[in-house]
């Protein structure tokens, strides 16, 4: 269960991670766990979805030991934290997560009874709205994302307030090239409309004047229904879409099956939510490239 805003789910996912910390603590240290200080001083972070482990990482440096929640490689809609992870989520020295993106996750999280947590959510500046999680795709949010990280940072660790300032501007720095490069691409694309597998693109697309249409919504496991597959094949029609994106996320199957039906081509689309390969401005440039081919758009 993933992306779930129903109360009284939340309430059942908290109820279930106390009894797992229960657990967790009658045969599992924070060391076990890897919560707590680090042995060498380093203050301990814990981070998902990946890209906010490379955030961390880029703006902590060496001060930081930092971590991704459940591990690397896995997708973040469905963590489910086992009782060593989330015995080492609550002891962790601050964790930076996206609230709304796993119930496990977010039902842990609360049980750090006040301790330091960056909600990356919080910098929504209401473009979207807090149903979708995908916030590191816009890079101006990932900037204001790196400055509360290292505000953070030094609550845990004054000693390094200056350095972790001066790496968040670093990435802020970067964050404003990699947007300035994507508003002049997409200028000419405005209006067009981005059909995806699942809806992560939702800050992309309304920072660059798209219009979003996804077969699945903003959780990529629920299955579209033949109403949905109807509704997003008159759309393509209607609109003159000519490619359907895809992502390793949601299962390519659907949306490459419904592009065959409809004549269009497919694109993979990458919302960083497993890994950020070769790194976090790359990946973007890369998913630029794939828009600006792949959408309709005026000659530029």
């Amino acid at each position: 269960m993933s992306c779930c805003a129903d109360r009284t789910c939340r309430a059942l996912a908290v109820a279930a991670t106390t009894a797992l910390v229960a657990v967790a603590a009658a045969g599992c240290g924070a060391g076990d766990a890897g919560g707590g200080s680090a042995d060498d001083g380093r203050v301990t972070v814990l981070a998902t979805p990946a890209p906010l482990l490379d955030l961390v990482q880029r703006v902590g440096g060496g001060r930081v030991d930092a971590a991704a929640v459940g591990g690397l490689g896995g997708d973040a809609h469905a963590v489910e934290l086992t009782p060593p992870q989330v015995a080492g989520l609550t002891d962790a020295d601050l964790v930076v997560h996206v609230g709304g993106l796993s119930n496990s996750v977010d039902a842990a999280v609360a049980l750090r009874d006040g301790a330091p947590v960056v909600d990356a959510l919080a910098v929504d500046d209401g473009a979207v709205g807090s149903e979708d999680p995908h916030v590191w795709l816009d890079p101006l949010l990932m900037a204001d994302v790196a400055a509360d990280v290292a505000d953070a940072l030094a609550t845990v660790d004054p000693d390094g307030a200056d350095a972790y300032t001066a790496a968040a501007e670093d990435v802020r720095e970067e964050m404003a090239v990699l947007e300035a490069e994507a508003s002049a691409a997409l200028a000419p694309c405005r209006g067009a409309t981005l059909v995806v597998s699942h809806e992560a693109f939702g800050y992309l697309a309304g920072r660059h004047g798209l219009e979003q249409v996804g077969i699945t919504g903003v959780d990529p496991h629920v299955e579209p229904t033949p109403a949905r597959l109807r509704a997003v094949t008159e759309v393509v029609r209607a609109a003159g879409a000519r490619t359907i994106f895809f992502d390793e996320v949601a299962s390519p199957d659907v949306a490459t099956a419904l592009a065959e039906d409809l004549g269009v081509a497919v694109a993979a689309l990458d919302p960083l939510e497993v890994a950020v390969e070769p790194d976090y401005a790359t990946a973007m440039r890369a998913n630029l490239a794939a828009l600006r081919d792949g959408l309709v758009c005026d000659a530029a």
